[in-house]
Order: structure tokens, then sequence, then C-alpha cells
């Protein structure tokens, strides 16, 4: 019996997002036992329960507020979204943020060997997919008629098998498109991860927590794009350095044993360093240069 007192999450049991999701939550500090036949784990040192379900079961959960969070694809919620006004049912929530794992696209993709001369090639054709919502969306824009065929798994045998003349599905790389003949034509709708909450009024208690996950979330994320750089360079070079080297917040500027010009200069860097911009600090003079990776980043 789930504890109301706790935090609910509804993440992804398997699939595209689950391992990602995983790592994001063991890397904000959560120490909880995801097991694969474990449908609910609890976190043992924060009040929260992990629910473990199908990815298209989550935002149905957090619409009608059996959990308090949930992290998915914004594919999977804007489909249902679309699904539930389709039949008058409550469709509210609250994105917190999105997540730096899930990128993809909704695309249309017709055979390789056939013509595509833009939107007007798909009239009154056949369409696999799993996304029937979106697709429509989109199309009735442009009032494209076509019959929509559902499929919930191998989406990309469709043509093949002639049971359409194109696919609507989602594309990472494109190389299982590439792989069964099919080339990417329209891309209908981009789509990454993302934390969502209920809609509904929630309690202080839950909201502190929520907070928090935020806090360790933001740091999390910020951690994997940023280093942190050490060297020493003459302090006269310090507005070239910065102008090479983005900040987060102000650096650490220390002088050198030794030294009457030269500093040893501290700073995290919020882009990622490339080999021609350690070279054009070299130019500068810099010197000991050292780049290291950062765990997390609490603000």
């Amino acid at each position: 019996m789930l504890d109301h007192n706790r935090l609910r999450i509804a993440i992804q049991k398997s699939g595209r997002l689950s391992n990602e999701t995983s790592k994001l939550l063991k890397s904000c500090g959560l120490k909880v036992n995801l097991k694969q036949q474990r449908l609910i784990s609890f976190v043992k040192n924060m009040p929260i329960d992990i629910l473990r379900v199908r990815d298209d079961d989550i935002p149905g959960l957090i619409m009608e507020g059996v959990v308090d969070l949930g992290i998915i694809g914004k594919n999977v919620l804007e489909e249902e979204v679309l699904n539930r006004l389709s039949k008058g049912y409550n469709a509210k929530y609250i994105i917190l943020r999105k997540l730096d794992f899930g990128l993809c696209r909704l695309s249309i993709a017709i055979p390789i060997n056939k013509d595509y001369l833009g939107l007007n090639s798909l009239q009154n054709t056949c369409i696999a997919t799993s996304y029937p919502n979106l697709l429509k969306k989109y199309l009735d824009q442009y009032n494209i008629k076509f019959k929509s065929c559902m499929l919930n798994g191998s989406v990309e045998l469709a043509p093949r098998v002639g049971l359409s003349d194109a696919i609507c599905d989602l594309v990472s790389t494109g190389a299982t498109l590439e792989a069964n003949g099919i080339k990417e034509v329209e891309v209908i709708y981009n789509s990454q991860a993302c934390l969502v909450q209920r809609y509904d009024k929630i309690s202080i208690f839950k909201q502190t927590i929520i907070n928090k996950l935020l806090k360790r979330i933001k740091g999390v994320i910020q951690a994997k794009v940023s280093k942190y750089i050490t060297l020493h360079i003459s302090s006269k070079k310090l507005k070239q350095v910065f102008t090479l080297l983005p900040y987060i917040h102000s650096p650490t500027i220390l002088p050198l044993i030794g030294e009457t010009e030269k500093v040893s200069l501290h700073i995290v860097c919020n882009e990622i360093l490339f080999w021609e911009r350690i070279e054009k600090l070299k130019l500068l003079g810099a010197s000991s240069i050292l780049v290291l990776p950062i765990e997390k980043i609490m603000e």
C-alpha cells in the first residue's frame, strides 16, 4: 500500500528513456534499487516512491493525480493530451523542466525509391503510425486527407509488407529508417524527455521535496556541460581568456609564488572546451592548463 505522504514519481519501466531516467535519479542522490521485475520501488533516503510503468501510461497517471511527477517524452505526453481532449477528459499538467536526454523527432518517411514533392504527395495515402493524433493535427493544418494505420511496433516494416504508403515514427539518427529502405521527408514534432507535475494542488511537504529535487536535477544537468579549468596566465591577458571561456560564476584569481605578472585562474566554464579553444589559450601564453569534469553543481 502506497503512503500518500510520500512523493510519487512515474518513470518508464523499459524502453528509450528508462536507463537515462534511472541514471538521473541516482545522480540526484536517490538511494533506490530499480530492479527489472519490481514495479514499485521505495527511495531509502527521501520520502519518494518510484512507479515503473509503460511510457504511454505515465501521462494519464499524472493527469488523474495518481502520481505527483512523471518523466516522459514530450511526444507521448502531447499524443495523450490530444487523445484525452478528443474524449472530453482532463488533460492538464505542468512541465517543470525539459531534460537533456531522449532527444528525437517524430517524422514522416516514405520508401527510398519513391519521389517526394512536398506534403501534397501524401494526399489520400495510408500512413502507419503509433501517433495518430499528432499526425492528424499536423496534416490537418495543410488539408491533407489520409488514412491512418495504427501500429505499436515495427512501424518501419509497414510499407515493405504493403500495409501502408508511408510511416510516421520517432527518429533519432535515421539509421533504422535507412536499414529498412525508408527516407525521412517531413519532421512534424521535436521531442525530448521532460519532468512533469500534476496540475491540481499539492501539499507544502511534497512541494518542498519537488523543489529540492529540481535543484539537484539542475545541478546534474549543468555539470554535464561544464568543466572546471585551472591555468596560469598573464594578468594582462585575463579579458581575452574570459572571451574564450564563458563562465557560470565569477572566476577565482590567485597569485603565484615567485611570479609578478602571472596569476592562477580557476574557472567553471559552461561550454564544451574543444581542442581549438585550448590551443588559442596556449597562443595567449597560458600554461599548466588543467580541464576537469564536474559531477554536480549547486548554486
